[in-house]
This record gives C-alpha cells, sequence and structure tokens, in this order.
C-alpha cells in the first residue's frame, strides 16, 4: 500500500527478508563487548511487536498484523509501521524523513514535521491526550511511522486532526486515502 503511487520499485531494495512470528517476541538482551565501557544502564528484554533494521530483515508478530488489519479504526498497523521505517533507512539512518523529491518538498516536510513532532512530544510529556499515539513523540523515526499508519488507516480523522500533516505525507507517498475512504462511503450509500 505504502508503494502504491510511488514511481519505482527500488524503494524496498534494503528488505532483505521478512521474519514473522506467530505472537508478541522479547527481543535478548544486548550483552555488552568486552571492550565495551559501561556508562549506562543496560536496558532489560522489551517485548516487540514489529521491528525494521537499516540493513535487515523486518520482524512483524503474526497477532498484530491481523488485529491492526481487521480493527484500522484504532490508527494502529505494524506493517505499515515497520514498512515505513525502512523507507526512512534508505539514506542508511532512521531520521524521520524519507527520500524526497526535491528541496521544496524537503523544506515542506521539515516546516510541518518538526512542528507537529514538537507538539506531540510537548502534549505527551504534559501527559495530554493526543490523536497521534503517543509513541510517535519518541523519535523522528518513530513520529514517521505512526504518522503514515494514521495516514493510511485513518485519513479523514488526521485531515481533521492535522490537514498540514495529511498534505505532506500526501504529497510523499502520492496518495489520497481521505479521498478514497469519502469515495467507497458514497458508494455504500447508493
Amino acid at each position: 500500500m505504502l508503494l502504491l503511487a510511488l514511481p519505482h520499485d527500488e524503494y524496498y531494495r534494503n528488505v532483505e527478508s521478512i521474519l514473522v512470528y506467530p505472537s508478541t517476541v522479547v527481543r535478548p538482551e544486548r550483552k555488552p563487548g568486552f571492550f565495551e565501557r559501561l556508562d549506562s544502564v543496560v536496558e532489560a528484554p522489551v517485548p516487540i511487536l514489529g521491528q525494521a533494521f537499516v540493513q535487515g530483515p523486518v520482524v512483524l508478530v503474526w497477532d498484530a498484523v491481523l488485529h491492526g488489519a481487521r480493527h484500522p479504526e484504532q490508527g494502529h498497523n505494524v506493517v505499515y509501521h515497520e514498512f515505513a521505517h525502512k523507507l526512512d533507512m534508505l539514506d542508511g539512518s532512521a531520521n524521520g524523513t524519507p527520500p524526497l523529491v526535491d528541496r521544496e518538498q524537503l523544506a515542506e516536510w521539515v516546516a510541518v514535521c518538526s512542528r507537529e513532532f514538537l507538539r506531540l512530544r510537548s502534549l505527551s510529556e504534559k501527559g495530554h491526550k493526543t490523536f497521534i499515539d503517543a509513541y510517535g513523540a519518541q523519535s523522528e523515526a518513530e513520529f514517521f511511522a505512526v504518522i503514515t499508519e494514521e495516514f493510511f488507516d485513518r485519513p479523514l480523522a488526521l485531515q481533521k486532526h492535522a490537514p498540514d500533516l495529511y498534505n505532506v505525507l500526501g504529497s510523499y507517498y502520492r496518495q489520497d486515502p481521505a479521498g478514497r475512504h469519502a469515495n467507497r462511503t458514497s458508494t455504500l450509500k447508493k
């Protein structure tokens, strides 16, 4: 779905494999190397529903894939989320900015996304409920993945709550899922 209107098929050249697990996976604890100095707390293993690696696989949990597909109104779709990360990683890092067409598109992307990301982060830190999942406030990379989920699963709501964000995503993905949804709804009423 993410690539539906993009101009070529090389966007997922960095997807070497897709690993699908039946239910929640716990990442193994990362053990420090022999020569590493430990100047921070070692992170405990964390359960995940999906994960994308810069030069490696996409990990998906089948339970989460099914749940997201059956309940798009919730705006959580692990497939959209992880494959948005892979688009973001095309330049070798996850920084919340996928490859854009030109400087003009980049300037608009930076203006809109930085404003919306900082607003989400501020509201989340204050404990306010937000339309965009607060998980997106963790980093620019997570923000891009989370707003991609909203763009495809809840386009009308995203368009209403954050029209500028909807527009920059529409410009990047070259799609109008809100228009598709409105057309489908009007066709069903006939």
